[in-house]
């Protein structure tokens, strides 16, 4: 590959040359096909890759026909800037150790909100599908993980899934805050936590719409011209640019309890009586969010190690002054609605569902809700080390605007501080699964894979015999690796918005070896 065309490319293009040689005998010749292809294109080197990239092709197009369902053969799953490779479920470290009693009933939650409609279904196959297989789920009541394992199993086919030319996604997770609260203003609750303010207006939906977008259109107010004009950002409202509107839902003690909240998307507040007061994230000013932790670590008043939640907030209260200039750096601001007056349950995520603590994920919203994910990594879950393996089957029901990508999720992990300190700690590689419906044509879907771009063409004399020259091409991608892994994405409109989205065109490749190439070309170091 050192001429930079891609494996795909180079089989699709000679098809027809070797795949006839190869693949329409039933006692396969390889030595026969490479001696043809030499005598008309001269390179041993190339003949051999043109024949071992036509028979994985149609290897793997054979092993792939019983995915193919009827119900859904037209209708190819399609992900712009993803790669896809089928695996086995005995290829998953972690698979047969898990819950997937637990996994169930999670997905259960899910298919409870899937099993009726059905409208759009033609536009986005994958639901349609899942659909399918929540009405079987809902009619099964597993006694062991062993009988949910077989039930994922006989339904499901493993397809590992990550944005095209890389092999991991990102993980972060995220909680529901449990904090002091008061239904009236004091000396010592005086920070306001606002529902959504009428004037509040996103281009092309109705004002007070239920559904308010979290990106991709323009946020703000209606001037006295009838004009779209910014909404008052952070620092206007918290001189007042909202008092006197009764938009008050209640007051806390601590700015930082307020940064918090809108950074988590949920609260359990507590108020004055002992009253649990339940709050989700309802809408935002338009402004993207600028990570506190990113600010303190660009203006070195904390080292990108000692970065963490606890860290913070200890700096937030040692410096009360220059922590509101630090605020008002952040022009982003979140409003919020009341969803209940209970301690029991957890909170409701985008899909409409309780969240399960360890068991839901927020993903974009290019996948459906319902869809399972196994997800592989290790994760600090026990100290700041990375050194907890996670293996486990989690279920996308919940969203959020920072939420960017294919393999790109963020894990729930419950209430209170505990499960804070957690989830300060997790912003970690992963690879992920996706479990897709056995119904859906996987071949189909390998004909709408996009190509990576192009390689560079190298000299001979950069690469070494010894491999010197491949490990120096590993520096840059581990640099780019080590200076972002310490970001901090969170849920909603206020994490940190991942911004590498690409949108390579598609390639009209034959999807046989565009199926193979997913499962040959070789990946990334990280």
């Amino acid at each position: 590959m050192s001429g930079g065309r891609s494996p795909a490319r180079v089989a699709s293009h000679r098809n027809s040359s070797v795949m006839h040689a190869v693949s329409s005998q039933p006692n396969v010749r390889i030595r026969g096909a490479v001696v043809r292809y030499r005598r008309r294109h001269g390179s041993v080197r190339s003949a051999v890759r043109a024949v071992l990239a036509s028979l994985l092709a149609t290897l793997l197009a054979a092993s792939l026909c019983p995915m193919i369902g009827a119900a859904a053969a037209n209708e190819p799953l399609k992900l712009p800037g993803t790669q896809l490779e089928p695996a086995a479920w005995s290829q998953l470290p972690g698979w047969a150790a898990d819950d997937h009693l637990a996994a169930f009933a999670a997905y259960q939650a899910s298919c409870r909100v899937l099993r009726n409609g059905g409208e759009g279904d033609e536009q986005r196959p994958v639901r349609g599908a899942l659909r399918t297989v929540c009405r079987r789920a809902l009619g099964l009541a597993p006694q062991d993980a062993q009988a949910a394992r077989r039930f994922f199993e006989e339904n499901f086919e493993p397809v590992r899934i990550a944005r095209l030319g890389e092999a991991a996604g990102l993980l972060t997770s995220y909680f529901e805050p449990v904090v002091a609260g008061s239904r009236f203003p004091s000396p010592e609750f005086h920070i306001p936590v606002y529902r959504r303010p009428p004037d509040l207006v996103a281009a092309g939906h109705k004002p007070g719409s239920q559904a308010f977008p979290n990106k991709g259109v323009r946020i703000g107010r209606r001037n006295a011209q009838g004009e779209l004009v910014p909404y008052y950002d952070r620092a206007a409202i918290e001189a007042g640019a909202l008092d006197g509107q009764k938009l008050e839902i209640c007051w806390l003690k601590d700015p930082a309890d307020l940064i918090a909240i809108q950074i988590e998307g949920s609260a359990r507040i507590i108020l004055e009586d002992g009253t649990p007061l339940r709050i989700n994230y309802d809408s935002h000013n338009g402004y993207p969010f600028i990570s506190l932790s990113h600010a303190l670590i660009q203006s070195h008043r904390i080292a990108r190690q000692q970065i963490s939640t606890e860290r913070v907030r200890e700096w937030l209260g040692a410096h009360p002054e220059e922590a509101q200039e630090l605020r008002a750096a952040n022009r982003s601001y979140m409003f919020f609605r009341i969803t209940g007056l209970s301690n029991e349950g957890e909170p409701v995520g985008a899909q409409g569902v309780p969240l399960t603590p360890g068991r839901s994920i927020a993903v974009d919203r290019l996948h459906d809700y319902g869809t399972p994910f196994f997800i592989e990594a290790d994760l600090p879950l026990a100290s700041d080390k990375p050194v907890s393996p996670f293996r486990r089957l989690m279920v996308a029901q919940d969203t959020g605007s920072a939420i960017v990508g294919p393999a790109r999720a963020d894990l729930y992990w419950g209430s209170g501080d505990d499960a804070g300190r957690v989830a300060g700690r997790i912003h970690h590689a992963g690879r992920f699964v996706m479990l897709v419906p056995r119904e859906l044509d996987m071949i189909a879907a390998g004909r709408h894979m996009p190509l990576p771009p192009p390689k560079p063409a190298l000299a001979e004399g950069q690469i070494s015999n010894n491999n010197v020259g491949k490990h120096e091409l590993r520096k840059p991608q581990l640099a780019k690796h080590e200076a972002g892994k310490h970001d901090v994405s969170k849920r909603d409109a206020v994490k940190h918005d991942d911004k590498r989205n690409p949108a390579p065109a598609t390639a009209a490749i034959d999807p046989r070896a565009a199926t193979a190439y997913a499962r040959w070309r070789p990946r990334p170091v990280y």
